[in-house]
């Protein structure tokens, strides 16, 4: 066991919309019974992408002790990839560039590495 970053999903938040599973590349979030679950915690890496299309704030990172993460297993899990995600400035989509998560205006967003800096600057 070890100290790290964890990603932490409470469930009387959460409203089972399922957009925190497409960001979690390594597959440790799953839609289980209606509702986003950490099935596996040697798949969290901790870096949190999938906290910042949480619309409801269900999803936070906490440091608690558990199993070290597994980098070979997360990345031999099969790909996440949801055509519905898109970015809000744009609108392309996951399979013709790079995608981000953030939040903007109190909503949950997506926005490519193209837009990003626009987003930024103005």
């Amino acid at each position: 066991m070890v100290k790290r970053n964890i990603v932490k999903i409470d469930e009387e938040k959460c409203n089972g919309c399922g957009k925190c599973v497409t960001p979690c590349a390594e597959g440790a979030i799953q839609f289980v019974n209606g509702r986003a679950k950490v099935v596996s915690e040697e798949l969290c890496d901790g870096m949190g992408f999938c906290v910042g299309v949480c619309p409801t704030g269900a999803l936070t990172i906490e440091q608690r002790e558990t199993v070290e993460f597994n980098q070979e297993k997360a990345e031999s899990q099969e790909k996440n990839t949801d055509s519905t995600i898109s970015c809000f400035i744009c609108g392309q989509g996951e399979t013709s560039g790079y995608l981000m998560p953030l939040r903007h205006d109190m909503e949950s967003l997506w926005v490519c590495t193209r837009c990003l800096p626009k987003l930024i600057h103005g």
